[in-house]
């Protein structure tokens, strides 16, 4: 059964950093892009961050300098740094894998709240 379990959110004062982790299981964990994805209430879901099987890392504009994404193959883990976070970063964050060649082949954590206070 494949499981990604997210960790890390809370709450933080506008500034402040949050470390976020994603545990996978269930899956060749090598093969797979992983990704930070963060849904804002009332709005659509919406690209963070990724990284690729062989560690290359794209950023959307609004979080680069800021967030830094990194895997561990050997854990299975996939972490964001979020630094200098602001109200705006305050959402719901989830942890994608997609297998680097059958790419329908994708997978969704629960979520985990961050909450930016200004």
């Amino acid at each position: 059964q494949v499981q990604l379990v997210e960790s890390g959110g809370g709450l933080v004062q506008a500034g402040g950093s949050l470390r976020l982790s994603c545990a996978a299981s269930g899956i060749a964990f090598s093969f797979y892009a992983m990704g930070w994805y963060r849904q804002a209430p009332g709005k659509q879901r919406e690209l963070v961050a990724t990284i690729s099987s062989g560690s290359s890392t794209n950023y959307a504009d609004s979080v680069k300098d800021r967030f830094t994404i990194s895997r561990d193959n050997a854990k299975n883990t996939v972490s964001l740094q979020m630094n200098s976070l602001k109200p705006e970063d305050t959402a719901v964050y989830y942890c994608k894998a997609q297998h680097t060649h059958f790419l329908t082949t994708v997978y969704w954590g629960q979520g985990t709240q961050v909450t930016v206070s200004s």
